[in-house]
């Protein structure tokens, strides 16, 4: 017996942008200003700004999936709210939303979350299985471009004077707001590179995926649940780590980002320490 898909009706307002994410948008705009202006304690503005930019990203990410997906035949990621941009409509806040954001606070690291999920019996090519898994990752790669552009256009220069301690003083035009763009492009970087490593679970072994024997498949499934801890054992008990952040640097130089810049970023962020 074959499956006959059944089409649901989109909802009116599938496509409006959920309260919670416009939220989520506000924070970044406001913070990004008092950032910008020096307003209050400047550590907190920062960690304001990349919190909220590096949520709007996980929304934009996931949204791209579920875009992908409605397109190429799944109409049912409208009932479930994903084309609204409400992170808490995802499959696994948890794993979407809060690890993201804490491996973000706490190592600098754009993690993958977890995918909204796609009802693949719609789709009907392979091609088509790929585009969905390839557009969260390629939506990373935009808004690393989109938050360098400031830097490659010859803007957004700062000076960072290393002293003899070895600690890194800011000058220049609003140094403290440069920095935080700078990290928040860098951790779209990372983002970009880590969800293309072809891991199971990640949306780089679910490109691959459609193109593997249904033998395959069902293995590759198997082993995705793991993908994450897969991704921890490798980057932080590897070497892999080195290669990584080798290949990261090299990208980001590339895009016009500067390595002390997204050091001292990510370090301003981190308010609750010292100086």
């Amino acid at each position: 017996m074959t499956y006959e898909p059944v089409y649901t009706r989109t909802p009116r307002n599938a496509f409006i942008p959920s309260p919670v994410f416009v939220g989520i948008v506000a924070i970044f705009a406001v913070s990004g200003v008092m950032t910008w202006t020096h307003f209050g304690n400047v550590k907190v503005d920062v960690f304001l700004f990349i919190v909220a930019g590096w949520l709007v990203s996980l929304c934009l990410h996931e949204y791209a999936h579920a875009l992908a997906g409605f397109f190429s035949g799944d109409k049912t990621v409208a009932e479930r709210g994903y084309l609204r941009l409400n992170p808490l409509k995802y499959t696994s806040p948890l794993l979407s939303i809060v690890l993201p954001v804490v491996v973000v606070i706490l190592g600098g690291i754009g993690l993958p979350g977890g995918a909204v999920w796609i009802d693949h019996r719609y789709i009907q090519s392979k091609a088509k299985d790929s585009l969905i898994s390839a557009a969260g990752p390629l939506t990373n790669v935009i808004l690393a471009l989109v938050l360098a552009a400031p830097f490659l256009a010859g803007y957004g220069s700062t000076d960072l004077v290393v002293l003899p301690s070895g600690q890194l003083t800011l000058g220049g035009t609003h140094p403290e707001f440069w920095c935080a763009l700078a990290a928040l492009a860098f951790l779209q970087v990372t983002a970009s590179v880590l969800n293309f490593l072809p891991i199971p679970g990640l949306d780089g072994g679910s490109i691959i995926a459609p193109w593997m024997s249904p033998a395959y498949q069902r293995a590759w499934a198997l082993f995705a649940p793991y993908g994450f801890i897969l991704l921890f054992l490798l980057l932080w008990q590897t070497r892999l780590s080195v290669y990584f952040y080798d290949v990261v640097f090299w990208l980001s130089e590339k895009i016009g980002l500067d390595q002390n810049a997204i050091s001292v970023g990510l370090e301003l962020m981190r308010f609750w320490k010292g100086n």
